[in-house]
């Protein structure tokens, strides 16, 4: 079961966090990955080991709010053959307030975790339509649904994401292809450690403990089990399943409400 063999996964920010961990699931379900990496550096270096492991994966340079850029890369994968999957994972997150929120840190968030996603879907659905179907996975957000203190411009974009989630659904369920989001709540990543790191610097252990006591289950996420929903949702296993936002939250969301 949720074999990928002879798929063509597409992954944003697939070198790092949540985007590896997919990165990594899919490689080992058999599909041939394409990292497509603000860092290309790190894209490389992930794909190395990926290929060491015996997977099939490419890694390549990308800037997903430029939607030249990204026209143009994800028309030269189809030119290689079918995109059968793509995950829109890129993102950046952001704390603030409205009041705390500067209008540039307002736009670098709408032009990555929005229009990214925009670009992304642009470019690819096309391909989709002409090689009759594929699955598409958003990364949003228990932000999306329920109030986070000071995540505002960030909390805006994951419910952008969200919602764009069952438009695309809609709009394209009779040309086959299936479109789903998936809403995390925390998930121990680099960026937690960095944001700690920064903000508390000595007290990193404890306020560890205190974000992950933050989901009733009491811990965080591990990016590994994020990707092991995403493969589930990619797989044929799940080709009855769209327009669906499924959170994974450790009971975030029902238990804390």
């Amino acid at each position: 079961m949720f074999s990928l063999n002879n798929k063509t996964a597409l992954v944003t920010g697939g070198a790092s966090g949540i985007g590896l961990a997919i990165s990594k699931t899919f490689a080992e379900a058999g599909a041939t990955v394409h990292i497509l990496e603000i860092n290309e550096e790190l894209a490389q270096q992930v794909a190395n080991d990926i290929r060491s492991a015996g997977g099939k994966v490419e890694a390549h340079g990308v800037d997903v709010s430029n939607q030249a850029q990204v026209i143009e890369l994800i028309k030269s994968i189809a030119e290689q053959g079918p995109i059968h999957i793509l995950v829109n994972n890129a993102g950046v997150a952001h704390v603030g307030k409205v009041e705390t929120t500067e209008e540039a840190d307002f736009d670098r968030i709408f032009r990555i975790n929005v229009k990214g996603v925009y670009n992304c879907l642009y470019a690819t659905i096309p391909h989709f339509k002409a090689n009759g179907g594929g699955v598409i996975l958003n990364m949003a957000s228990v932000a999306a649904t329920v109030g986070i203190p000071d995540r505002f411009a960030y909390s805006m974009s994951k419910g952008a994401v969200l919602t764009m989630t069952l438009s695309v659904a809609k709009d394209y369920v009779k040309d086959n292809i299936r479109c789903n989001c998936i809403s995390p709540g925390r998930v121990h990543t680099p960026f937690v450690d960095g944001f700690l790191a920064k903000n508390y610097p000595g007290q990193e252990a404890e306020m560890f403990e205190k974000l992950s006591k933050t989901q009733p289950i009491g811990r965080m996420a591990q990016p590994k089990e994020i990707g092991a929903l995403a493969l589930y949702l990619c797989s044929d296993e799940a080709s009855f399943i769209t327009g669906t936002d499924y959170p994974i939250d450790g009971g975030f969301i029902r238990l804390n409400t």
